[in-house]
């Protein structure tokens, strides 16, 4: 029988536990096609167990938000040390790739979150002006106010933002066919250089017979 709280395991550990098993679940249904009782069921939880950690269901959908935020963030970080955002963009594309699940619930609750009154609008609202104003300082450090396309810094990151976005909801659709990484590369070589990478080369036709 499901209990409120595993004997042994320390509240911290079974609260991020709690949070990654939320993510899945609203990747699945959304906020509104979410269930307290359903979260509590998949965490081995009574419902009044869940609440003992979060007594509403948009205090955990906040918290499942906060959760996802931190772990980009320390996927933009190596050693300490904050990575460029074009130097950095491929490899978070790829990483994205890797998990599918998380990839589904961010898209999910940010299209989600435009329908008037939903829980989660102000924080995908701050979310998305705090992504292009980082980019964009770190787009600055680098370039300066203009990148070598001619393109503003500012308007910059919020293509890379949009790029990467829309790049993760196409892939959901169709992974065999969108190669994010590649493509993501592709997109900042182009603001890098001001030009559309190469075309690879055709192949050459068949010898006549």
């Amino acid at each position: 029988m499901a209990t409120g709280r595993r004997p042994g395991r320390p509240r911290g550990r079974r609260r991020e536990e709690i949070l990654d098993t939320a993510l899945e679940v609203f990747a699945e249904g959304g906020f509104h096609g979410t269930s307290l009782a359903g979260v509590a069921e998949r965490c081995g939880l009574t419902q009044q167990g869940l609440l003992h950690y979060f007594p509403t269901k948009q205090a955990l959908l906040v918290a499942v938000l906060a959760r996802r935020d931190e772990l980009d963030a320390a996927r933009f970080t190596r050693d300490g040390r904050e990575e460029t955002v074009l130097s950095e963009a491929a490899a978070l594309a790829e990483h994205n790739q890797a998990v599918p699940g998380l990839v589904k619930a961010y898209s999910v609750l940010a299209a989600e979150s435009t329908t008037e009154g939903h829980p989660a609008a102000d924080h995908f609202r701050r979310r998305f002006a705090a992504v292009r104003s980082r980019f964009a300082a770190d787009l600055t450090a680098e370039y300066g106010g203009t990148l070598p396309s001619g393109v503003r810094a500012e308007d910059a990151a919020a293509l890379v933002a949009a790029v990467m976005d829309g790049l993760q909801l196409q892939w959901l659709h169709a992974p065999d066919e969108i190669d994010m990484p590649a493509l993501v590369t592709a997109f900042t070589r182009v603001l890098e250089a001001g030009q559309a990478p190469p075309a690879p080369a055709a192949a050459p036709p068949p010898p006549e017979r």
